[in-house]
């Protein structure tokens, strides 16, 4: 029962990542970053797969070197999810990718050396379509700014990225997004809002080097979703040391708990307590673990007692609320005659949430890569 989101977007320029649309209110899109060896083509492809398999839509692949672009050729040939080369330096590399299908390129203009080494780039680019994205980060900024402003802040990030877009409008290209990462939050959410202002491109949200799970999660979630609500972002990366699969699955929760995007189930579980007749929290770990292949959104209540379970039960497409050996069940907010033994709560709910998940499918005719 997911209702539309109050956040207003930021008008942007439409631009396209492979067949991914970006910005002018498309979807937001979740991208990760692969962390194995790049060269290790067979690791590399089988992370790609996971994380398109958990709803990835864009997949950033580093290619430092030459030989890594050559790993970069057959991977690109064996996955149907769009790639972004992040490149630093070599203007080599950049036109190496881009002859072997690079969906975007993920570098900064004013780094790869002279104007006509950059206008071999962007001639590349633009003659075969791909967009761009300029990335500054707040760990390293240029010396000169560095010097100018002292110490990292919002404008020291947006005086970075406009010096790329400037070498871009010189050329006349449209084509890119940009990002403006910190590993600070405020100085991450300031950058943006100012860089908001200035641009009408696409912009790609990520709080840097957040940390690894658990707290990455938290900072990103507070960051992203600070920008988010304010309707600034077209694309995101949350930056956790862990497997670039928890960066999707964290992405999504981000996006879901703003009503930006829906895709999956959305499980409302109370904290449990001394009241609680079942074992909400091994309950509801175990339902998240089994159903990471249901992409239908819908909400789902899990709730130990009937203080709080009917209320949330009655706003959801299905709902739980415990009792004594056998928990009330409700489906689309009306409680039903059935009741669901205690100690078969996983294996039955589980059981009619995909029932409920293959008949929403049904009546929507939505096809599932359409969803969200």
């Amino acid at each position: 029962m997911f209702s539309e989101t109050p956040i207003t977007r930021r008008q942007s320029k439409r631009i396209y990542v492979g067949n991914v649309p970006i910005g002018d209110n498309a979807p937001i899109a979740v991208q990760s970053m692969t962390n194995t060896l790049t060269t290790d083509v067979e690791a590399t492809v089988a992370q790609i797969k996971r994380i398109q398999d958990i709803g990835g839509d864009l997949v950033r692949v580093s290619v430092p070197t030459m030989d890594a672009a050559e790993a970069f050729k057959i991977i690109k040939q064996k996955v149907d999810i769009p790639l972004i080369a992040d490149i630093h330096f070599d203007y080599r590399i950049a036109l190496k990718v881009a002859e072997y299908g690079v969906d975007c390129l993920r570098i900064n203009p004013g780094n790869i050396g002279s104007m006509e080494r950059v206008r071999a780039v962007v001639d590349c680019a633009s003659d075969k379509n791909i967009p761009i994205r300029i990335g500054v980060n707040g760990g390293s900024l240029e010396k000169e700014i560095q010097e100018k402003y002292g110490e990292p802040a919002p404008e020291a990030l947006v005086e970075s990225a406009m010096r790329h877009v400037d070498i871009l409008d010189k050329l006349n290209f449209e084509n890119f997004k940009v990002s403006v990462k910190a590993s600070d939050v405020f100085l991450a959410v300031g950058a943006y809002r100012e860089l908001a202002k200035q641009i009408e491109q696409p912009l790609h949200l990520g709080i840097t080097e957040a940390g690894g799970l658990r707290t990455g999660s938290v900072k990103s979630a507070v960051g992203l979703g600070m920008l988010l609500a304010e309707g600034i972002g077209d694309t995101i990366r949350v930056s956790l040391a862990a497997d670039p699969v928890e960066e999707i699955k964290v992405g999504f929760d981000i996006l879901k708990s703003l009503r930006i995007r829906s895709r999956g189930i959305n499980f409302i579980a109370c904290p449990s307590c001394s009241r609680q007749e079942f074992d909400v929290i091994s309950t509801v770990n175990a339902l998240e673990e089994r159903l990471e292949d249901i992409v239908t959104p819908m909400d789902v209540s899990i709730i130990g007692c009937v203080v709080n379970g009917p209320g949330e039960a009655e706003v959801s497409d299905l709902g739980l609320t415990g009792a004594r050996n056998m928990s009330g069940f409700y489906l689309d907010g009306k409680r039903q005659k059935e009741r669901l033994a205690n100690d078969e709560l996983v294996t039955r709910l589980e059981a009619k949430i995909r029932a409920k998940a293959k008949l929403l499918d049904e009546t929507q005719r939505i096809p599932v890569q359409q969803k969200d």
